[in-house]
């Protein structure tokens, strides 16, 4: 059976850090857009599609992401695996950090005006927002409520949009990537969902969700 541990919090966490000092000494060359920052077109410098979800604006950016990866990440990373939870965190925050820079320069944000220029994105919030949305989904509270009533597909979908779109208009605010969040919590919320990172099939344990 899978060792489950809380390590993947400690590694993430110092590779937020050796990213934040890499930046600080890149930047004397003017090479943290180039190496860290992700932007369209995405294939220009399509390795900052990782590194970016690794990399951050400043100390207290790095702080709050920090203490948020912690919080919501911890949970999950005691019921998974270390690889699955590198994986999950990395690729949800990469596909977070896609959406907000191909969207944000598409999408107006009302009807009849033109959306604004596309800005680089950086910064981890888009893989914590989705281990929120996998704690929300997959708790023994959640598993158990569907495990009784049984829902519709299309009321779930509905339900997690409305559920993404009120935490992130909840934490708006001015220079934060809002579609990077919307992407990251509904991406977490199906996932946990469908127990995507559980390591014991449902029929092996009735209480295989989070705790």
């Amino acid at each position: 059976m899978p060792t489950r541990s809380g390590s993947p919090i400690l590694e993430i966490l110092l590779a937020f850090v050796v990213v934040y000092l890499l930046q600080v000494l890149t930047a004397f060359a003017d090479l943290v857009s180039t190496l860290f920052v992700l932007s369209v077109p995405v294939t220009e410098n399509p390795w900052t599609v990782v590194t970016s979800v690794y990399a951050h604006a400043g100390i207290q950016h790095l702080l709050s992401n920090a203490v948020a990866l912690v919080v919501f990440g911890w949970p999950v990373a005691r019921a998974t695996t270390r690889t699955r939870f590198h994986l999950f965190f990395v690729g949800a925050g990469a596909l977070a950090g896609v959406a907000q820079v191909t969207l944000s320069s598409s999408l107006p944000l009302f009807p009849g005006i033109e959306a604004a220029p596309a800005v680089g994105v950086i910064g981890a919030s888009g893989g914590v927002f989705a281990l929120l949305g996998y704690l929300l989904a997959s708790n023994r509270l959640s598993s158990g409520l569907s495990a009784v009533v049984s829902v519709p597909t299309w009321v779930t979908a509905a339900v997690f949009v409305t559920l993404a779109v009120g935490i992130t208009v909840a934490t708006a605010s001015p220079g934060v990537a809002l579609i990077a969040h919307f992407t990251g919590l509904l991406v977490g919320l199906a996932a946990g969902r469908l127990n995507l990172l559980a390591t014991r099939r449902r029929n092996q344990s009735p209480q295989s969700g989070l705790a």
